[in-house]
């Protein structure tokens, strides 16, 4: 996401001021006083859940980006006015067009970015958020966020490092806490085979990523995780109507162009 052309003509590039967990938290914070379910997805989740192995996303020269949020569609109403409250500007023109999925605000006085998305993620692949969104506070789940970075189909740098840090930080399992839920990956990309095939494609290459990037205390971690987690997706038995796509295969298309999704 670049430099955003709000009314008036004017264009501001989403560089940081300050540091974004706090704004996350002045945001979140103020609405769940109004009532407003909402959850912080992106980059900004490593940044509040990955502590200890946060120096990788400096040392692998990961910028950040713009604020990324999930809300329920029925909080709809609510987010111009609390954007609003909390200093920032609506993109009305992008917000009349897509604001039924997704709306976007800038916040001048800090030239950030923040970008509201309702019920689901809408990319490559759909990633329904519906009744996941109290599971963690105030990101979305590891296992959400792992699927987020992994739905991409040509996935790029940012998301294989914001992967890597992830799975450095944090053990497979099959709950939420602190933890990746690989149970819940595995029952969702066992009903989907075009969402198994990107996601599983995409954690081979992170695995070769962090073999040819990162220490070997640090890559034999990372790449240990990612066949625990391969191995308990191929184990979660497959739907039928899985089996049928994954008869096809990858010769007919199995995801949706993002610039689609934009147009």
């Amino acid at each position: 996401m670049g430099a955003l052309d709000i009314e008036g003509g004017t264009r501001v590039n989403p560089a940081f001021t300050s540091d974004f967990a706090d704004e996350v938290t002045r945001i979140i914070d103020k609405a769940q006083k109004k009532g407003i379910v909402i959850r912080v997805m992106g980059g900004t989740v490593i940044r509040i859940h990955c502590p200890e192995f946060l120096h990788l996303h400096t040392t692998m020269k990961r910028e950040p980006g713009d604020i990324d949020f999930m809300t329920y569609s029925r909080f709809n109403p609510s987010i111009k006015p609390l954007f609003v409250e909390l200093g920032y500007v609506p993109d009305e023109r992008f917000n009349a067009y897509f604001g039924i999925m997704r709306q976007k605000y800038m916040n001048l006085k800090n030239r950030r970015i923040a970008e509201v998305f309702f019920d689901k993620l809408e990319m490559c692949h759909t990633i329904d958020f519906r009744g996941r969104l109290e599971l963690d506070y105030p990101t979305i789940t590891l296992a959400d966020f792992l699927l987020e970075k992994m739905q991409i189909v040509q996935l790029n740098e940012k998301d294989s490092i914001d992967t890597i840090v992830l799975l450095r930080e944090h053990g497979i399992g099959d709950f939420e806490k602190e933890t990746i839920n690989a149970a819940y990956i595995a029952r969702l990309l066992a009903k989907d085979w075009g969402l198994y095939y990107t996601v599983t494609t995409n954690l081979s290459k992170v695995k070769e990523y962090a073999r040819s990037t990162l220490s070997e205390e640090d890559s034999r971690d990372v790449m240990a995780k990612i066949d625990q987690l391969l191995e308990w997706i191929e184990k979660e038995p497959k739907t039928t109507a899985w089996k049928m796509r994954a008869r096809i295969g990858p010769k007919k298309k199995w995801y949706r162009d993002v610039e689609e999704v934009v147009r």
